[in-house]
């Protein structure tokens, strides 16, 4: 983003939380010393994709065999779950290699990140969905990528796979047998190379892409949706004075770390801390982020989804709490409209409302059953992954935005 003076660059890196921006303009210096590799490397991970993947995908594509994968997978769901049958050799052969925890994983910890989830559940959708989910519109080559995409067609259908994604992560068994995210991974993996073979074919895609070369989510387009969601939602946390203990700050980063592994990143590109994190977002997100048209639509279109569901506020106040988890200038990219009076009070009351709820104070602030029908509302349009209480299979695309 060349354009963004290096103060206004600073300002966004304070309102989400995270470190200083490095120049925008500046190659890629993060060393692989604090990563969980811990190799002291410097590799430019938009350089990277999925050598393990991509071939694979574009031959299934371009064979016509994604269709009948797709039906396949309808009764793959739970991580215990055997391969179904009907699948082409070579994409068995590939998923019984992938489709296993890394050896590094520590169950410890992730039954720990499963408890602190729980805890932080009604937080944590809110953040996810109103923050996350709308900073994703902010970030250029993710906006275009999805609004090309075949998703982009259907933001509810395409809303509901990424709550799936979301929720599988934060259940209380995700990564064991009974649970769905591993499972989950892989088809979101496969996906994601379907639209590396896709997308460069768009020509409404290619149009607004300045590098006629450029292939789509890069393992540092994955890196940069990690800092959109695990690390500023961390950061929030944080700010919020939410007392979060050393166990289970680990436990929830290692969750993450076992997350991009499964997505493809490589163990190099993955930080080993919260300080790594926060010191790879100012290269990876916070001096990408600005506003384009498509961004602008998708924004438009999730908030109207988010507005579908009774939260006891108006679609002021839901705005205005976008801009407030986010900042103003994001909320100035999107072109959301102001109402002054929810500031006043989301300023006010937020806080009280937190410190309540968790303990720091006896008082009852004033509006706390708004805040409280509002967070739940969100919790459930979390919960019910955008649509229904069902699950929401994600199915790997055989073409872009009509």
């Amino acid at each position: 983003m060349k354009n963004l003076s290096r103060r206004r660059v600073l300002t966004l890196g304070a309102a989400l939380g995270v470190a200083a921006a490095a120049d925008p303009s500046a190659a890629w210096a993060w060393s692989s010393k604090d990563s969980i590799a811990a190799t002291d490397t410097v590799t430019d991970p938009w350089s990277v994709w999925d050598d393990a993947t991509d071939p694979l995908v574009a031959s299934l594509l371009d064979n016509g065999q994604i269709p009948a994968v797709n039906t396949a997978f309808d009764s793959w769901v739970n991580n215990g779950d055997a391969l179904p049958a009907g699948l082409p050799g070579e994409l068995v052969t590939y998923l019984q290699q992938v489709n296993t925890l890394p050896s590094w994983a520590d169950p410890v910890k992730l039954e720990r990140a499963a408890q602190f989830n729980k805890r932080m559940s009604m937080y944590l959708f809110l953040l996810y969905g109103l923050g996350s989910g709308i900073m994703s519109t902010v970030i250029p080559r993710e906006a275009r990528n999805v609004y090309y995409s075949a998703g982009g067609a259907d933001m509810q259908s395409r809303a509901a796979k990424t709550f799936t994604y979301g929720y599988d992560l934060s259940a209380l068994d995700a990564f064991k047998p009974t649970g769905h995210f591993v499972v989950t991974s892989n088809k979101t993996r496969l996906t994601h190379a379907a639209v590396r073979h896709l997308l460069p074919r768009s020509a409404a895609w290619r149009a607004v892409t300045n590098d006629q070369d450029f292939i789509p989510i890069s393992n540092g387009d994955i890196l940069v949706t990690f800092h959109s969601l695990g690390t500023y939602v961390y950061g929030k946390l944080t700010s919020w004075g939410i007392k979060i203990s050393t166990a289970e700050s680990d436990a929830f980063l290692h969750m993450w770390q076992v997350a991009l592994h499964l997505l493809g990143v490589r163990d190099d590109f993955i930080p080993a801390s919260w300080a790594a994190a926060k010191q790879q977002s100012a290269y990876v997100l916070t001096p990408i982020m600005a506003s384009t048209p498509e961004g602008i639509n998708l924004a438009d279109v999730l908030l109207g989804l988010v507005s579908q569901v009774d939260l006891g506020v108006t679609q002021g106040f839901q705005r205005e709490f976008a801009r407030y988890v986010l900042s103003d200038k994001i909320g100035d990219w999107l072109k959301l409209p102001r109402d002054y009076a929810s500031r006043a009070l989301i300023e006010v009351g937020w806080p009280a409302y937190v410190a309540f709820r968790e303990g720091l104070s006896p008082i009852i602030p004033t509006g706390f059953s708004l805040f409280d029908q509002f967070v739940r509302g969100l919790a459930m349009l979390f919960l019910n992954n955008g649509t229904s209480t069902t699950y929401t299979p994600i199915t790997i695309p055989t073409g872009n935005r009509p």
